[in-house]
């Protein structure tokens, strides 16, 4: 989508602080972080939001999940605990339409996130 800052960062059109990238998915640290660790995970491809999963691109979600568990042990998170969020539609908290997961951690969540 030409529009959307998350498909010009994973096309190479506007810099992202890149901490991982493979040929599905990229992974950039947040601009504003709200913990220590903040890192967005992101398909390549242009996805709305989790309403839009569905049999087609299923696996790309199975992917992410798996990017994120592996940036948490590399980013030396993974056995305190951390978080990720997915905000999905206006009142979720969604602010981009394209479809990414927070990376949280580095220090105590509080719950609920408000």
């Amino acid at each position: 989508m030409s529009d959307c800052i998350f498909c010009k960062i994973a096309s190479g059109d506007i810099p992202g602080d890149i901490v991982y990238q493979d040929d599905r998915v990229i992974a950039v640290n947040d601009i504003d972080p709200k913990a220590p660790v903040h890192i967005l995970i992101m398909p390549k491809k242009h996805i709305p939001s989790l309403n839009e999963i569905d049999d087609s691109n299923k696996d790309i979600m199975a992917h992410i999940l798996t990017v994120a568990a592996n940036l948490a042990k590399a980013k030396g998170v993974a056995e305190k605990g951390y978080r990720i969020v997915n905000n999905c539609g206006v009142q979720g908290g969604q602010s981009v339409e394209h479809i990414h997961f927070h990376l949280l951690g580095g220090r105590s969540l509080a719950w609920p996130p408000g």
